[in-house]
């Protein structure tokens, strides 16, 4: 059973999907995925793509974060991240979108996220699609973090090809890959 690690709603059990429709990120991965971003939480914008079972977007709120817009095109998952974000009381800090990511992404054009979590179906190639839609759609602000949970190492390699972006950080925990990264004008600049 998945919870909330920390912060106002810490220790709050949340639900799930049933079956193999959800993959959650294991408890580990994400305490540490938060212990990397410690400093870059409180008061952003989150969009947590995919969102499941909005785990990753309200821990985010629960630690400080100001808004969360949660997507997953799933109507049995956005009503189980709806159950989460009201037993959290997280549910007034939320936007629950029962929406295909790259629909959402095109309808938000201009709309800028600190925070972006993208953790797809393994295998379901959305990686680099989500990726170019939120910088064709002008998303991110220059100091903007995507965290990509795969199950792939390669996919760092993947990322710095395009030349639009750079990796922070990449940690393997169990079969998930987490991959941390910026826009590379950003990394340039500090």
């Amino acid at each position: 059973m998945m919870r909330i690690i920390t912060g106002k709603a810490k220790g709050i059990r949340l639900k799930t999907l049933e079956g193999d429709a959800t993959r959650p990120t294991s408890e580990r991965a994400k305490e540490a995925v938060f212990s990397i971003l410690m400093d870059d939480i409180q008061g952003r914008e989150i969009l947590d793509l995919f969102s499941g079972s909005g785990q990753m977007a309200l821990e985010a709120l629960s630690r400080g974060a100001a808004h969360a817009v949660m997507v997953d095109r799933s109507p049995a998952a956005v009503k189980i991240i709806t159950e989460n974000a009201q037993k959290t009381k997280l549910i007034s800090n939320c936007e629950i979108r029962c929406e295909d990511y790259l629909s959402f992404i095109k309808k938000s054009k201009n709309r800028k996220f600190d925070l972006i979590f993208i953790d797809p179906p393994y295998t379901s190639g959305a990686y680099m699609p989500a990726l170019d839609a939120l910088l064709s759609n002008d998303n991110l602000k220059a100091t903007s973090l995507i965290v990509c949970e795969s199950s792939d190492e390669s996919f760092a390699e993947e990322i710095t090809k395009t030349n639009a972006f750079s990796v922070i950080k990449q940690s393997k925990y169990g079969k998930a890959v987490i991959t941390i990264i910026t826009l590379r004008e950003a990394q340039n600049e500090e």
